[in-house]
């Protein structure tokens, strides 16, 4: 993890490192905490099958993804996942039909830095089977992949693995 040397408050090169959590001064006293960012994941099903994307940009360039993103400031997970899903699919979900699944903790490394993230899984259930005009910054492309064809080696996060292996013993 690339560390913050500086104290944003004395300007001295005394910021320590706590290793999980907190970074200190002990010039000053001040603290500086590294707090869980919250993010959602959506799982598409139409049947049998679910609506994956592929990253297009890293972390984990190249690797199956859920669609889905960080929380904003005053904003709800489900209103998270209306917009994420609008602006990665251009696809409008009706949020009352959002069902919250379950939530795991991930780190989420970005430029050498370690983001500690709870991850909060959501599903939507489509009757038909779509494809959509994609946010090509972010997504090379998006696939219908049934449940039982699903490698969980593909997924780029650690969290959807461990989700979707649960998830699989559960809707096969």
């Amino acid at each position: 993890m690339k560390l913050l040397k500086y104290c944003p408050s004395c300007g001295k090169e005394t910021l320590h490192w706590d290793g999980e959590k907190k970074w200190s001064c002990p010039e000053c006293g001040f603290n500086l905490y590294n707090n869980i960012a919250a993010a959602v994941a959506v799982v598409i099903r139409c049947g049998d099958e679910i609506y994956l994307t592929r990253r297009n940009r890293d972390p984990k360039k190249g690797k199956l993804d859920l669609a889905g993103g960080f929380v904003d400031p005053k904003e709800s997970a489900e209103e998270t996942c209306k917009r994420e899903l609008f602006e990665e699919l251009q696809l409008d979900v009706d949020i009352s039909k959002l069902r919250y699944l379950a939530s795991l903790p991930n780190i989420y490394q970005y430029k050498e830095i370690d983001y500690n993230t709870i991850d909060l899984f959501y599903e939507y259930d489509v009757q038909e089977k779509f494809e959509v005009n994609l946010e090509l910054s972010e997504i090379s492309e998006a696939i219908w992949i049934p449940l039982h064809t699903l490698d969980l080696e593909d997924l780029a996060f650690e969290s959807q693995q461990r989700f979707f292996k649960e998830y699989l013993k559960n809707n096969q």
